[in-house]
């Protein structure tokens, strides 16, 4: 996976060539990326899902993370980054299915390591169950869901936890439910100013 090849770009998002994932990472190339997320509708309230990254990722372990989402390789268009959602959640959707909501950049510059993607961000409206969901399970550990009015408030700094719900999959196989309450740090830490923009423009289509 280090060893994928990327295209990197320039701060004005013209190309600049190709990079490994590695390179991209440790020089701070800025990068394309894929992000999904699915929301659904249940008794008039709109929820919105997220994974559970898996404890045996590189980056970021065991944090919740936005429903589907990867780098983009250097061959690959925003079109077949659609693939990201049937690997990581095994739900099998095509790209029309899905709302654009434009190119979010973003960088979290931690030690020996600077993510600097440009995003191309997409909503999903689900009527998919738990069950539907077949995880990669070396990407992906578990799937809950959050009210997404509490979700808004938790990063616009009204709550300072949230109730999740949803399952993990354990090292045996088997499912294990998850009932409680998280607050920012069990995040991926994105830009506060990248969670922000993603809400304003999932309710700007719902």
């Amino acid at each position: 996976m280090e060893n994928e090849q990327l295209k990197i770009f320039d701060e004005y998002r013209n190309q600049i060539g190709v990079a490994t994932r590695a390179d991209v990472h440790r020089l701070g190339y800025w990068q394309e990326a894929f992000h999904c997320w699915f929301i659904s509708k249940e008794k008039g309230a709109d929820y919105l899902y997220l994974q559970l990254r898996s404890d045996t990722k590189k980056d970021y372990p065991n944090l919740l993370d936005i429903t589907a989402a990867g780098h983009l390789l250097d061959n690959e268009t925003v079109q077949e980054g659609v693939r990201e959602i049937k690997e990581e959640v095994g739900i099998d959707i095509s790209f029309q299915e899905l709302i654009p909501l434009g190119i979010i950049a973003y960088c979290v510059i931690e030690e020996n390591f600077i993510d600097k993607e440009l995003a191309n961000v997409f909503l999903y409206k689900s009527e998919k169950s738990f069950d539907d969901f077949t995880l990669q399970e070396e990407e992906v550990a578990g799937i809950v869901k959050v009210e997404f009015n509490h979700f808004v408030e938790l990063w616009f700094g009204e709550r300072e936890t949230i109730r999740i719900r949803g399952f993990k999959i354990k090292q045996d196989g088997n499912k294990t439910l998850i009932d409680e309450n998280v607050g920012r740090d069990k995040f991926v830490p994105h830009q506060l100013k990248f969670y922000k923009t993603v809400i304003q423009r999932i309710k700007e289509k719902i």
